[in-house]
């Protein structure tokens, strides 16, 4: 299979790059940047890359629709919106691992995000592709967003099954610097991260609405939830500390028994048996570990969700996504063991 890569040279273009290169069914990737640049090889651009003869070309829609079985887009937000309205025309999949179409309302996105909105009957055709609560897959995949994917698949089985006070959702999420992507501000050069920590984006970050829109699809009657981010000194992970009030009381064996019972047949979810995840469990796998606790002292449970930003964050969603659509095993062309130490 030919595969189209728009954004090969942020962060998670490159580790998209690299699972497609190790995909057993994609043969060739062909790579864009923006339509009005010139060709370049590769390996001009991310120098880790001397061995690749693969060349950046100028976007161009069509050709893309005709040499290629798929495209991903690893765009910062605004630029799918420009670029994908002919593919969405042509009913062409994609998958966008940008912010762009997974919003369903036009004005949400123009509040959070800053900028123009798609068409709203371009997002109209768009799928939500949080790939371990699997839903129905259009053309288009929305790739979720990294904070969005920790934070869902530790509410889900809470939210699902309605064991906490829809109004009670504290999310406390820490990320690695990589999340802030490759272009340095005052906030992300080193002397501002290393032995730091910083708040940030505080009950502003953009990916608090697709957490709300998934969340009130599964219950509609959460109204919001107290969202953190911090920046960490580490370069790959986030932990999503959530808390929660229970609707009953309850134990962890209980807490664990549902958990378990929502992602037995999700080969890269696992729930711990006993403690809580740390980032080390997540770094280089597409996998999100998690950790259950229930204080009966002040009737909270606590879920630790841990994943790694650019893996299942990111690029290693997007290839699931891939996987899915295309129905190929699930777990083709990504890796199964961490990198550690």
């Amino acid at each position: 299979m030919q595969v189209a890569l728009v954004g090969v040279t942020g962060y998670s273009g490159m580790v998209l790059y690299r699972l497609l290169k190790q995909h057993p069914q994609v043969d060739e990737i062909h790579l864009y940047g923006h339509a009005d640049a010139a060709t370049v090889p590769l390996k001009t651009v991310a120098t880790m890359y001397q061995e690749e003869t693969a060349e950046i070309r100028p976007f161009d829609a069509a050709t893309i629709m005709r040499d290629d079985a798929v495209v991903f887009f690893a765009t910062s937000a605004g630029i799918t919106r420009q670029l994908a309205l002919p593919l969405i025309e042509a009913h062409f999949p994609v998958i966008d691992l940008s912010g762009d179409f997974r919003l369903h309302d036009p004005q949400q996105y123009q509040h959070w995000y800053h900028r123009e909105p798609a068409p709203a009957a371009a997002l109209a055709q768009a799928s939500y592709g949080l790939a371990d609560i699997p839903a129905t897959l259009t053309t288009y995949i929305a790739n979720p967003g990294c904070y969005a994917t920790a934070t869902l698949l530790g509410l889900a089985p809470l939210v699902q099954h309605q064991l906490i006070d829809p109004t009670s959702i504290v999310v406390d999420a820490k990320s690695g610097l990589s999340g802030a992507g490759k272009r340095a501000t005052d906030s992300s050069h080193y002397v501002a991260v290393n032995d730091n920590l910083s708040l940030y984006k505080l009950n502003q970050h953009q990916h608090i609405p697709e957490i709300m829109q998934q969340l009130q699809q599964w219950w509609s009657a959460v109204p919001a939830i107290e969202f953190t981010t911090t920046l960490i000194p580490v370069t790959r992970g986030i932990m999503a500390t959530i808390y929660a009030k229970a609707q009953q009381p309850l134990t962890t064996a209980q807490l664990q028994a549902t958990f378990n019972d929502s992602y037995q047949a999700q080969p890269f979810v696992q729930v711990l048996p006993t403690g809580m995840p740390t980032l080390k469990d997540v770094v280089g796998l597409n996998n999100c570990a998690l950790g259950v606790d229930y204080n009966p002292v002040t009737n909270t449970i606590v879920v630790v969700s841990v994943i790694d930003n650019l893996m299942k964050g990111a690029a290693g969603q997007a290839i699931q996504n891939f996987n899915r659509y295309f129905e190929l095993p699930v777990t083709a062309g990504l890796p199964t063991l961490p990198v550690f130490p």
